[in-house]
């Protein structure tokens, strides 16, 4: 049975649920400090077991696509479950994302979910203890990630909000939203948006999000990569280590959101395959790029790319992923992005 748990501080409130550890709802208030919901979900708990949209969810044990749905580790091949053509996206059917988790601590403000993926789950080598911790503060959400495991495997874990930050029931898609993003790279991608192990600079391309621009502005553009993920659906390749890697802006709203992480990579996606399905939160039916994904995670396919930062994890070892949503307000984009 799917459980809800609330959690509030503030102007803020999140609904989350034991099933994915998903982000159901999130209220965030406007400039005139109205709240609304600006994440994407189903109206009913149980349309989170269909067809995965893997709304507000946890993704793993490795988000994002494994090309073949095979890796080599130690020298051993771990065949592991496709479910996106012959590739494995967010680890295949029955993923992180489909399991129900327990809940494992709470107080008003936050709240911690724990999953046991057992060895052999999909094909994954390792028995994988995963945490994802929830808590409201003084500016938004903090999610901490964290597991440990019995046996050498690779692990990636992401958090899989859909956001609009027009408000889930507002009917308006996020093409008009500007989004900053601190990347001067891309993995650049084939067929099945498996990457090809280079990188691209997004210098002069409609992926250089570095000066702020509408998201929109230029996702149908004459672009092979474009026309692959029919709009963006790429990881971006961090500069450095910033705090902040990504500022999204709704000039409708008021609404800014700041994304914070220590990954190397920002899977940006818009939506595209959103049209039709099941009545969202607000019960209507979402039309494609209603709503935009940023999630922060190392690189696709990084245990078949030699050259992409390492998903090993081994026996003794913590993995954690911090990952902050912090929101504020501004009048117009100068305010937004400083």
């Amino acid at each position: 049975m799917i459980e809800t748990v609330t959690i509030a501080r503030g102007p803020y409130r999140a609904e989350l649920i034991t099933l994915g550890a998903a982000l159901r709802v999130l209220e965030v208030p406007d400039r005139s400090g109205v709240p609304a919901n600006v994440v994407l979900g189903f109206a009913a708990l149980d349309d989170y077991r269909g067809p995965p949209r893997f709304y507000g969810a946890v993704t793993g044990r490795y988000a994002n696509r494994i090309a073949g749905a095979r890796f080599t580790l130690d020298g051993v091949e771990h065949r592991i479950a496709a479910n996106d053509g012959a590739n494995s996206l967010h680890s295949g059917p029955m993923g992180l994302d489909q399991q129900l988790w327990e809940v494992v601590a709470r107080s008003a403000d936050t709240v911690t979910f724990r999953h046991v993926s057992p060895a052999g789950h999909n094909g994954f080598p390792g028995t994988l203890t995963v945490e994802a911790r929830y808590a409201i503060e003084a500016d938004g959400l903090a999610i901490t990630l964290t597991a440990t495991t019995d046996a050498a495997t690779v692990i990636n874990l992401t958090h899989h909000a859909y956001f609009n930050l027009a408000g889930e029931a507002s009917g308006a898609d996020i093409l008009d939203h500007v989004l900053r993003i601190s990347s001067s790279r891309t993995t650049p991608v084939g067929p099945g948006l498996i990457p090809t192990g280079g990188f691209a600079e997004v210098s002069g391309t409609p992926f250089d999000f570095r000066v702020p621009q509408r998201v929109g502005a230029r996702i149908d553009a004459d672009d092979a990569q474009l026309r692959l993920g029919r709009g963006y659906d790429h990881n971006f390749v961090i500069d450095g280590a910033p705090r902040c890697v990504a500022t999204l802006f709704d000039p409708a709203s008021g609404r800014v959101l700041d994304l914070h992480s220590g990954e190397p990579g920002l899977q940006f996606y818009s939506g595209n395959h959103l049209a039709g399905g099941t009545p969202g939160t607000s019960g209507r039916i979402y039309a494609a790029r209603d709503g935009l994904c940023l999630e922060p995670q190392k690189f696709p396919d990084s245990p078949n790319q030699p050259g992409f930062p390492s998903t090993r994890l081994d026996p003794g070892e913590v993995y954690r992923h911090d990952i902050a949503f912090r929101f504020r307000t501004a009048a117009n984009v100068e305010e937004a992005f400083g």
